[in-house]
């Protein structure tokens, strides 16, 4: 069941990947849920912001703290399609997200278990169960086919 949901709610932060894409950013989407119900969403918007750190996670961070009138997401679930880098972890950990549950592996700044895990790092005071790899192949193809349709208008321009 657990599996099920996850799926359910990794591809809604898909959708939220894809409308990242459409501004022109890196589609990386998330979804807070709370009780089975989604409670935040974000995609990145660095360069629609010109903000270094609206990504994904901490827009849906904001946004869930705001609708529980909390900084503690106790109860909580972040899906995210792409491993969190090491600013999002530590969101992670401050906000006390119960659960993290990721699409893509990280391999130049994942830090929910590929280059170090802050999420489940003992010497902090809060730590968030990990679950990764949930539709896995999909979310690491949108940053693929990302990457190489940019690489393509480089090389014709």
């Amino acid at each position: 069941m657990a599996a099920e949901s996850d799926e359910r709610f990794m591809r809604l932060a898909i959708v939220e990947a894809k409308k990242a894409e459409t501004l022109g950013e890196v589609p990386i989407g998330a979804v807070i849920v709370k009780d089975n119900q989604v409670i935040a969403r974000g995609h990145n918007r660095r360069e629609q912001l010109q903000e270094p750190t609206a990504h994904a996670e901490l827009l849906a961070i904001i946004e869930a703290s705001r609708k529980l009138s909390s900084w503690r997401l106790t109860g909580c679930t972040l899906y995210v399609t792409l491993e969190p880098c090491p600013m999002c972890a530590g969101a992670i950990v401050l906000a006390r997200v119960d659960r993290l549950v990721y699409g893509a592996p990280d391999p130049k700044a994942g830090c929910a278990g590929t280059l170090m895990n802050l999420v489940q790092e003992a010497r902090f005071n809060h730590r968030a169960e990990v679950e990764s790899g949930v539709l896995r192949e999909a979310c690491g193809r949108l940053l693929s086919d990302f990457f190489q349709k940019l690489r393509s208008r480089r090389n014709h321009s």
